[in-house]
């Protein structure tokens, strides 16, 4: 298999080259994102495969220069709030708990979460395939995000996603620095077994 010469990585079996070359940045350009880059993103979650075809995925956005941008950076924790703030675009990532069921009763949909996350793939890829990086986060305070996004009841926050152009990796803090490079997976082997556990 051939090396991703962007980041190093060696697959061990035959794939298309996006997925290698997906990875998760820190660091960003000044580089600003158009409304019809962000609908491009979102186009290729539509089309992510759901179960029933429920699409229960829902997603809040803002670009650098715009009030809900700031509110939702002001909800990440940790370094999160440092890099992201530079990022091009942050867009939050929920999904409706319930689905109407055919007695008309809002029941749990226990897939929501797993389909939700195809969607977030498929932004990701998607961001790729347009020269751009998508970095989800989990370090956010949920109730903070819940109340800038005004999220509705029956909705669970997933993450936060940075998007934007790489930039270098002398921008962001030293603790960082030394993290802002692809990171590895474990084999094939290690999470995949033929026929059993």
């Amino acid at each position: 298999m051939s090396l991703d010469q962007r980041t190093g990585r060696q697959p061990d079996h035959p794939v298309a080259p996006e997925f290698p070359a997906r990875w998760s940045p820190r660091s960003f350009t000044d580089r600003e994102v158009s409304e019809g880059e962000v609908m491009s993103l979102l186009e290729a979650a539509r089309w992510a495969p759901s179960a029933s075809n429920l699409q229960p995925w829902r997603f809040v956005w803002a670009r650098r220069d715009e009030v809900a941008f700031g509110a939702i950076r002001d909800s990440l924790v940790g370094n999160n709030p440092v890099w992201a703030g530079k990022a091009a675009a942050l867009i939050v990532v929920a999904s409706k708990d319930t689905v109407t069921n055919r007695e008309g009763v809002e029941v749990f949909n226990r897939v929501a979460g797993f389909d939700t996350g195809a969607a977030w793939m498929s932004l990701a890829l998607q961001a790729q395939v347009m020269g751009l990086f998508a970095h989800a986060m989990g370090g956010f305070n949920k109730d903070k995000l819940a109340a800038a996004i005004h999220l509705p009841e029956g909705h669970t926050l997933q993450c936060v996603v940075a998007v934007g152009e790489q930039g270098s990796a002398d921008t962001l803090p030293e603790g960082l620095r030394e993290r802002e490079s692809p990171s590895s997976r474990k084999t094939v082997s290690e999470f995949a077994v033929h026929g059993r556990f």
